[in-house]
Parts: structure tokens; sequence; C-alpha cells
């Protein structure tokens, strides 16, 4: 797995980004106790379902692909010019 830059900021905006895909779409189960990384794996696994991003194999699915794979999902759909991409 290839580092990205900005993987951190960017799996952060990825993950308030999908909260709102999530809520749009009717998902209720964010809660204020819900950590980072199960938000992170319900919005993963969420993108997969709906077909916006490729499933990892079974035996790489694990939190740090997880999260690297929602940056490279929101780093395709940021404009060319947000700070994040720099």
């Amino acid at each position: 797995m290839k580092k990205i830059k900005n993987e951190a900021a960017l799996s952060k905006k990825a993950i308030q980004v999908g909260e709102n895909y999530a809520l749009k779409r009717g998902y209720d189960g964010f809660s204020a106790t819900m950590s980072a990384n199960e938000k992170t794996e319900s919005i993963y696994r969420l993108l997969v379902l709906d077909k916006l991003i490729v499933a990892l194999p079974a035996d790489k699915e694990d939190l740090p692909s997880m999260k690297h794979k929602l940056a490279l999902w929101i780093q395709k759909h940021l404009p060319k010019d947000d700070p994040l991409l720099k």
C-alpha cells in the first residue's frame, strides 16, 4: 500500500463527507459515543455496498487499509485546488 500525502487529513475529511452521505442516504447509526474507527468501518462498508469504492480482499480488510481506501476515495472527489491535495 503506497502512502499518500496528507493521508490522515484526507481520512478525516472522508469520514466527514461519508457521514453526510450516509445521513442523506437514511443511515442513522452514528452516535456521539461512536469512535472514529467505528465510523471508518461503517462508512467503508456503506461505500462498498453502494459500489462507490472497490472492496478490499477479505484477508486485507483491516482499519489502516480501510482508512487508506477512504483517503483515496475522497482524494478523487475533492476540487483540484483543495489545500489537502497540496
